[in-house]
């Protein structure tokens, strides 16, 4: 019998992709269901759709409201010193983890060095050592982030998330249906239990 999935498109410079992604397993392991990750760069969203950097406003309030739901997770969450940066090499970098398997461990330690450490991941070395203390190749994969098709891949990923209407992070799809924002979960899990099983 296969298992269903859902899938799971983020970057890692999203707070809300971070709070989303600490809720993963818990959804797995009571729904059966596995989560596909699909790492995209916000930025090349934006541009698409013509969002904007949210203004100060909403940076402070987002803050605030990280926290509150950080609580309600129990897990670590900070406003990095180093915020914003570009998340295209360690994206990269779960990419080309993600060829042998290792993508879940990768985006998760890379989301935990930033969003609960406070850590630069903009850092080259900063994210060889994230890496090598998850027990991946650290060196290898920062070395394979300047690949061609890797780059490919993530570009990929941000086409298809645009093509599936997907116009902020974190969006997650359970079959045709999609749910935005970390604060949607529950309506993914509730998708998932009424979903048939599928490929």
């Amino acid at each position: 019998m296969d298992s269903a999935t859902f899938d799971f498109f983020y970057d890692l410079s999203s707070p809300y992709s971070y709070l989303a992604s600490t809720q993963l397993r818990g959804i797995s392991e009571r729904t059966g269901a596995r989560p596909r990750l699909y790492p995209i760069t916000l930025g090349g969203l934006r541009k698409a759709t013509g969002h904007q950097i949210p203004p100060p406003q909403q940076l402070s309030y987002m803050a605030q409201d990280t926290a509150r739901w950080a609580q309600k997770y129990g897990v670590p969450m900070q406003i990095p010193k180093a915020f914003p940066v570009s998340t295209i090499l360690p994206l990269r970098t779960v990419v080309a983890a993600a060829r042998n398997g290792g993508g879940e461990r990768a985006m998760q330690a890379l989301f935990r060095a930033y969003w609960g450490e406070g850590e630069d991941i903009s850092d080259p070395a900063l994210v060889e050592r994230v890496l090598r203390d998850a027990s991946l190749d650290g060196k290898r994969l920062v070395a394979m982030a300047a690949e061609q098709d890797v780059k490919d891949e993530l570009r990929k990923n941000t086409d298809l998330a645009l093509a599936r209407g997907v116009f902020g992070v974190p969006t997650i799809f359970v079959g045709e249906r999609s749910f935005w924002g970390n604060d949607r979960l529950e309506f993914v899990e509730s998708a998932l239990r009424q979903a048939p099983l599928a490929k």
